[in-house]
């Protein structure tokens, strides 16, 4: 029976931390329904039932779509969630031209062929 508690202790200490540590890194426009201060203090201040309310109230809602940036920072944008017409968008279209000119100097040289 001890080791039963100490299992359940040990797994609230775990989701404690992991509660913790994901409630700091969270940005705080992305924490919901209250502000990230708060959800620090009810994460730190009870941890089992403040560690479950972080989870099922306080955490950014996941997106299905990956996560992971796309190897064009310009789409990356917040702000930019539909299609738009690329020619009325001055930043895009800079950041089009830093591109291809990036990929233009770090492109390897071809020597001129001789016929």
């Amino acid at each position: 029976m001890i080791y039963l508690y100490e299992a359940i202790g040990l797994v609230t200490l775990v989701l404690w931390l992991y509660c913790l540590f994901d409630v700091i890194t969270t940005p705080d426009p992305l924490c919901r329904n209250l502000p990230k201060v708060l959800w620090v203090i009810v994460v730190l201040l009870a941890p089992l039932i403040g560690s479950i309310a972080w989870l099922v109230a306080g955490r950014p809602e996941r997106s299905r779509a990956a996560t992971q940036p796309s190897a064009f920072p310009e789409y990356d944008r917040p702000g930019r969630f539909a299609a738009t017409n690329p020619d009325d968008d001055e930043e895009f279209l800079r950041r089009c031209r830093e591109r291809a000119e990036e990929q233009r100097r770090n492109a390897p040289k071809k020597p001129a062929e001789d016929d």
